[in-house]
């Protein structure tokens, strides 16, 4: 399934979910002109075994690397790079569509604080299990991408707008459109995410960005803390 829109407004233009939609863009394009996309995701990704090493080194063509950024740094760089056009597009489709009733509901400020906070806290559960589970080899593998913070954004939305509809694109044999209720979309979403952290507790996705437990941890600390911070509720659906 693909989200297209949901049915709820806002109060005011989301210029934070925007922002955070320009940030992205301007890295992968960053991405893009340098050294290519492998090089950077190599580079300023994220390292569960900066946290607790060792680490294996890296080559990406004659470049290899044998030290990676610290923990905090990595964390924050790893939040805005994406490793293909449809790691990138999907995760901002997400944000879009999602991410301004959150900040609605939050204000722009502690939008921008708590989604920033929920990306530390995917990155978190990703390392414990990575750390307490893989191998050195599995905590040597780069993280990347916006999924997590994301995630974080979707367990919110779920809880604050659960009789909103999402307008999806649903692949099932043809293609059609339909009107999903957001609680059934994020739900099967989460769940999906909870099937695929079975199968590959310490992998990352395909190469290498981004981790079905930073998906599952995000998404939890979304509904553990959105009442916290919410300033107000936001509108509701428009039909």
């Amino acid at each position: 399934m693909i989200p297209l829109r949901d049915n709820v407004p806002t109060r005011t233009f989301p210029i934070v979910t925007v922002g955070i939609i320009v940030v992205n863009a301007i890295a992968w394009f960053w991405e893009l002109s340098g050294r290519g996309v492998d090089y950077h995701v190599v580079k300023d990704g994220y390292y569960p075994c900066s946290v607790q090493g060792p680490c294996e080194p890296i080559q990406i063509g004659s470049t290899v690397f044998s030290h990676h950024l610290s923990w905090w740094e990595g964390t924050f760089t790893s939040m805005f790079l994406h490793g293909s056009w449809e790691h990138i597009l999907g995760n901002m489709l997400f944000l879009w569509i999602f991410g301004n009733n959150v900040e609605d509901a939050l204000g722009r400020v502690r939008f921008l604080l708590w989604y920033l906070a929920g990306g530390l806290a995917a990155t978190a559960a990703q390392t414990f299990v990575t750390l307490h589970f893989g191998s050195t080899q599995d905590a040597s593998v780069p993280n990347i991408g916006a999924s997590g913070a994301i995630a974080a954004v979707l367990g919110a939305y779920i809880l604050l707008l659960p009789r909103a509809s999402v307008l999806s694109v649903i692949f099932f044999g043809f293609i059609f459109l339909r009107e999903i209720p957001a609680i059934w979309f994020l739900g099967i979403w989460f769940l999906f995410q909870l099937w695929q952290g079975g199968w590959s507790v310490v992998q990352p996705e395909a190469g290498g960005g981004v981790a079905f437990f930073a998906h599952i941890g995000g998404f939890v600390f979304g509904l553990l803390t959105v009442f916290l911070v919410a300033q107000r509720r936001p509108l509701r659906p428009s039909y």
